[in-house]
């Protein structure tokens, strides 16, 4: 029982940011990816480090589980090529520009809401009317949490409490689809 103490204030925390999260986000969320659904799009899935496996996650159960069109750019080839080519602040841009079409759906995960190349990504969805969701943590006025279509913000400093937390959020909207809550 050495550890139960943190356990629980752990578990306290991140159910405290999922409570904090404004559901209007998560129909706003659900209702776009409906758009894409009809429209045969896909929905993109981006991170880096952590958020970079919770973009594989996601991507992978919106495939196999909800039936829903995802991918992510998550191959080793693919970054290191373009990072090569255009920097590694323009490798997700260049990447949205190769393969999603205007129709598509961007999903772009920082943790800091201050990653370059997410950043840069995001700018481009922007001009170029990509839609475009948004998870960031850290601070509010982070430049990533106003540029989306639908920005969730973790109201939080710690990694990996944005990061559990940005996971929940991504599944539950999954789980929305797989169980054909709609």
């Amino acid at each position: 029982m050495k550890y139960n103490t943190f356990y629980n204030n752990y578990s306290k925390s991140i159910s405290d940011l999922l409570s904090s999260i404004d559901t209007i986000l998560i129909d706003q969320s659900v209702e776009l990816i409906k758009k894409k659904i009809k429209t045969n799009n896909t929905t993109y899935i981006v991170g880096n480090g952590g958020s970079a496996s919770i973009a594989s996650h996601v991507s992978v159960d919106f495939i196999k589980v909800a039936k829903v069109k995802s991918s992510t750019f998550n191959n080793s080839n693919l970054i290191t090529c373009f990072a090569n080519d255009y920097g590694h602040e323009n490798w997700v841009k260049e990447a949205i520009k190769a393969y999603c079409l205007i129709n598509d759906l961007v999903i772009l995960i920082s943790s800091s809401g201050t990653s370059s190349n997410i950043l840069n990504a995001a700018k481009y969805c922007k001009d170029t009317n990509i839609d475009l969701i948004t998870l960031s943590g850290f601070n509010k006025d982070n430049e990533l949490s106003k540029l989306g279509k639908v920005n969730f913000h973790i109201d939080s400093k710690n990694y990996n409490h944005i990061e559990m937390t940005h996971q929940i959020i991504l599944l539950s909207i999954v789980d929305i689809f797989a169980n054909n809550i709609l």
